[in-house]
């Protein structure tokens, strides 16, 4: 006869889900004011859990870090998702993509230092991207003289430069998205 399992500790449970949360957001923010190489009993208190608790749940950092980082990705998806860029204008989707990756990017921003991160978000998160700089040079709105990897290069290089200034408190987040979007559509305008 197998043990029962209770529902309290399993990972489908509402508690699990609710503990993990806790432990994902304040990571999250020890990690932001502290880097990566934060002590895990601070994150552990910051979530009001004991550090065996947050062991139950993410057996050591690279597990927690790997959490936020997928926590990160679907974040951004589901905003990207939910901004409809290809109903929108080609400047009002750059717009749309640059608040919800400041907007992520302040809460994880740890992880924009991280090249497997980096990876991993353009192997998930590229494709929007690319479809609205494609749609934006089919359309003349942005330059045709730069293949669009180059175009995605340069806003992807934006949206990172974007979430360190909101992070070093010179611009907030919206001022961070929309100075960052202007700055890539100024230098990617079509030229005639």
């Amino acid at each position: 006869m197998e043990p029962a399992t209770s529902p309290s500790s399993s990972k489908s449970s509402p508690r699990f889900d609710r503990t993990s949360a806790a432990i994902l957001d304040a990571a999250a923010q020890v990690f932001s004011e502290e880097g990566a190489g934060a002590n895990l009993a601070t994150v552990a208190v910051a979530a009001g859990i004991s550090r065996a608790t947050l062991y139950r749940y993410y057996a050591n950092r690279e597990a927690l870090l790997d959490a936020l980082k997928a926590d990160a990705l679907d974040a951004v998806a589901r905003r990207l998702a939910d901004a409809n860029l290809e109903r929108a204008s080609v400047e009002d989707a750059i717009e749309r993509i640059m608040r919800a990756f400041v907007a992520v990017g302040d809460r994880y921003a740890v992880l924009t230092h991280d090249q497997a991160t980096l990876e991993a978000a353009h192997g998930e998160l590229a494709a929007p991207l690319l479809a609205v700089l494609a749609r934006g040079i089919e359309t003349g709105v942005l330059r045709d003289d730069l293949p669009v990897e180059v175009l995605y290069e340069f806003l992807a290089g934006t949206i990172l430069k974007a979430i360190a200034l909101n992070q070093k408190h010179r611009l907030g987040l919206e001022e961070a998205g929309a100075a960052a979007a202007g700055f890539f559509l100024n230098g990617s305008r079509s030229r005639d």
